[in-house]
């Protein structure tokens, strides 16, 4: 029996919400280490850039990554050049857009956290000849505990709720490129509106029990 195409919408949002926050989780905690330990004049200009997302309307941010990832843009040939032909319009280059949209929703709680550690339990650590790859698993990845939750929980909740990127790079593929936001974005459109108050209020309560959990646990709060 196939599923409507609603659940595959779900199912496709929770599986780019998925791998969204893995790789922002890989990617952004050596972003927001060095972020939150740097002294480098470079450290403001990162900030600023992993930070943009958050000022950037989301149809020009969706606008020039759809120039880059096109045929004459440099990720565009890149992928060419390596047999992966181009990423608008495809899952991946959702992914790509996601990873992109969200990586301060995931870096900035991260970054709070190690800065909020402070560097006596690392010294401490060091004293005991701990090497700084120890240190790091063993110390501070522990402390800064509350932060990745907070991150992880974020991360998700954003991504799920992504339209003006998900629209311009990935456009409106049933099955393939069209997640939940698109999905009630077609049922408005439509004037199907039991089935968009359906999936919006769906969203709504998620968004609210993800707000919820997040305040009961105090995890909004860095150590």
């Amino acid at each position: 029996m196939a599923l409507s195409p609603d659940f595959v919408a779900i199912a496709l949002t929770i599986k780019l919400a998925a791998l969204s926050t893995l790789l922002l989780l890989i990617i952004g905690t050596p972003i927001a280490w060095w972020l939150a330990r740097s002294r480098s004049h470079l450290k403001t200009v990162v900030g600023a850039i992993v930070t943009l997302p958050l000022v950037l309307p989301p149809a020009v941010l969706g606008f020039y990554l759809l120039v880059l990832m096109g045929p004459q843009g440099p990720i565009g040939q890149l992928t060419q050049t390596l047999g992966l032909g181009l990423l608008p319009f495809s899952f991946a280059g959702l992914l790509l857009g996601s990873v992109i949209y969200s990586m301060p929703f995931v870096v900035q709680p991260l970054q709070q956290a190690f800065h909020a550690m402070g560097s006596g339990p690392l010294e401490a650590a060091a004293t005991l000849r701990a090497s700084p790859w120890d240190a790091f698993f063993s110390v501070a990845l522990p402390i800064a505990k509350p932060g990745f939750v907070t991150a992880c929980v974020l991360g998700f909740a954003h991504t799920v709720g992504e339209f003006g990127v998900v629209l311009m790079i990935g456009g409106n593929i049933p099955g393939k490129t069209q997640v939940l936001s698109m999905a009630i974005y077609n049922h408005v459109e439509a004037q199907e509106y039991g089935n968009a108050h359906w999936l919006a209020g769906g969203m709504l309560v998620f968004s609210f029990l993800v707000l919820l959990l997040l305040y009961s646990r105090g995890w909004n709060r860095q150590p």
